[in-house]
């Protein structure tokens, strides 16, 4: 059984095919939230996987602790919660989420027989940039990527560290070589950013870009600049 009573996934007819959004414990969990929200805003079901590092990233950065026995009031009060602190600055419905404890290596994406989309990591720390990059498969989210990996399916990598050394350089060179997507956690400027939450949905945006889920996180480049004129 999935925390929170969801059935176990079984041979069934696959109607239900969500991402798998892996939260490593790098700082970015606003990063997290606002794929999160671009996710479930396009209709598309979640499977969440928050590591143990990334529960005390999220206390630290936000003061909000994610517990398994009460994923659900602890997700809603971390999506509500703005890039700035505002407390309620969004809807959080969470109904389409299905919440994966960490250490369970039995969970549903742990298998290649259980049916996704694919698999976001955001943000990835460079431990779990390596633990993926090897195969260790030392918890659920390394073991989902790598299934991710070995089953063709998109598997796209945010990864949020500064600066990174030749052997983490490295480990996203093995990634991307395997099929995965590389998306730095790089905010832009030329959407207009006024606001903290502005850049935390740029990079959002970008990681859903690259999954192909539409969304309208950010204002694109359509090649003029702000005031009309092109460039030259």
């Amino acid at each position: 059984m999935a925390e929170g009573g969801a059935p176990a996934p079984g041979g069934g007819d696959g109607a239900r095919r969500p991402w798998v959004v892996g939260v490593s414990g790098a700082s970015g969990t606003p990063y997290a939230a606002s794929v999160i929200r671009g996710l479930l805003d396009a209709g598309e079901d979640v499977d969440l996987v928050v590591s143990r590092a990334s529960r005390l990233t999220l206390l630290d950065e936000t003061g909000i602790t994610y517990r398994d026995a009460h994923w659900r009031e602890d997700l809603r009060r971390w999506l509500a919660r703005g890039a700035d602190g505002t407390p309620d600055a969004f809807e959080a419905e969470v109904g389409r989420v299905r919440h994966w404890a960490a250490g369970d290596l039995a969970a549903g994406p742990s298998s290649g027989s259980y049916r996704v989309k694919g698999m976001l990591i955001v943000p990835a720390s460079t431990a779990c940039v390596a633990g993926v990059a090897l195969g260790l498969s030392k918890d659920l989210l390394q073991r989902a990527a790598s299934v991710n990996l070995k089953e063709r399916r998109p598997l796209v990598v945010a990864v949020r560290e500064a600066p990174l050394n030749g052997q983490t350089l490295r480990h996203l060179v093995t990634l991307d070589e395997a099929g995965a997507v590389v998306v730095p956690a790089s905010p832009a400027f030329y959407a207009g950013a006024t606001h903290i939450q502005d850049l935390v949905d740029f990079v959002a945006g970008r990681v859903l870009d690259a999954a192909g889920v539409p969304h309208r996180l950010y204002r694109r480049w359509e090649g003029e600049l702000r005031g009309g004129a092109a460039p030259r």
